[in-house]
């Protein structure tokens, strides 16, 4: 089966969920480690205030992506650079971290445990409701008695890894080199809209969607990042065929640092967001405007799939955890059926 007929089967999920109107539009790409892809789409970058056909070449927001797009892989190259090791307090980095309190939770925390998200620190914290001048925000990440809990996914943590690339490059992550098809400043009319934002009070389109991110410049280091759907295909491209990353990086990516976590990534678990038929050596991640990406090493396979789900409001039911789980089952079974090329 070629790769052009597996994908127009494999995105019968997502074309039913556009013309249901459970989501305005999608993208599914597929990559195989000898570079082998294909690409498919359907639906709207934007139904309101007028509607915009969604391309091959439409920007997504990809909100968490930027967690491993972008921020892991950016930490993993200055590891490889010599610049840092994984296992460095923050504090190596970022030595005013909780600088009032030298005994601090966040001072003995270390790169790793954030990207592995196994901190004590919260989930998420609605800081744009306390200001937009990025610089005192980051002061206040910094400086915040964060309140102890069990390990969780945290967008904190990746706050902090942002903070970390900052200061090691000397450059704001919003001015930080990027791959091609890849941008924190993307043309609004090439993007898909995300979200009618009371706060920002218009349909927002180019600008990130996460507001903490908004609010620290429009890049951070759990979000803000935008690509297309071929940019996101070389990035995995270059993890299943190891040429993006050194040996040491790409075991850290694929190895558990907990039952569902890597460095930087989630792994495989039963019932996870990409399906159960992916093998056990499968990572993958998320992102809340209704992006994903996910990677089975042992299968040689990667997918992507890109909606704006949140458009022209999250606060509805899009049925994304079905739709990507159905989509990772249907591009599985149907490459498994695959006659040897």
């Amino acid at each position: 089966m070629a790769l052009d007929t597996l994908i127009n089967r494999a995105f019968a999920p997502a074309a039913a969920s556009v013309e249901s109107g459970a989501i305005p539009g999608a993208v599914l790409g597929i990559v195989t480690a000898d570079g082998e892809r294909a690409v498919r789409w359907a639906g709207h970058a934007q139904i309101e205030p007028e509607r915009e056909s969604v391309s091959r070449d439409t920007w997504f927001d990809l909100a968490s992506l930027t967690k491993v797009i972008f921020t892991t892989t950016r930490i993993l190259q200055l590891v490889e650079a010599g610049r840092i090791a994984l296992d460095d307090p923050l504090v190596t980095v970022i030595p005013d971290l909780r600088q009032y309190d030298m005994n601090a939770a966040e001072r003995r925390l270390t790169l790793r445990q954030c990207l592995a998200h196994q901190t004590h620190l919260p989930a998420v914290e609605p800081l744009y409701t306390y200001g937009q001048d990025p610089n005192t925000l980051r002061a206040f990440i910094l400086q915040r008695v964060w309140q102890p809990g069990p390990p969780v996914y945290s967008d904190i943590n990746f706050m902090l890894l942002g903070i970390a690339i900052e200061r090691i490059t000397g450059r704001a992550l919003i001015d930080q080199p990027l791959p091609e098809r890849f941008s924190f400043r993307p043309d609004p009319a090439l993007c898909a809209a995300t979200e009618r934002d009371t706060w920002r009070g218009c349909v927002i389109r180019g600008e990130v969607h996460d507001e903490n991110a908004f609010a620290l410049g429009g890049a951070s280091g759990h979000a803000g990042l935008f690509g297309t759907i071929d940019g996101v295909l070389d990035f995995a491209h270059g993890l299943l065929d190891g040429s993006g990353l050194s040996p040491a990086s790409m075991a850290a990516i694929r190895t558990r640092e907990s039952e569902k976590r890597t460095t930087g990534w989630e792994g495989f678990y039963p019932g996870w967001h990409g399906g159960d038929a992916c093998s056990s050596d499968t990572i993958g991640h998320t992102g809340f405007t209704g992006t994903g990406l996910w990677l089975d090493f042992r299968r040689g396979l990667a997918w992507s799939l890109l909606t704006n789900r949140v458009h022209p409001s999250r606060h509805k039911d899009s049925g994304i955890l079905g739709l990507r789980r159905a989509t990772g089952e249907q591009v599985i079974a149907l490459f498994d059926q695959r006659e040897p090329l």
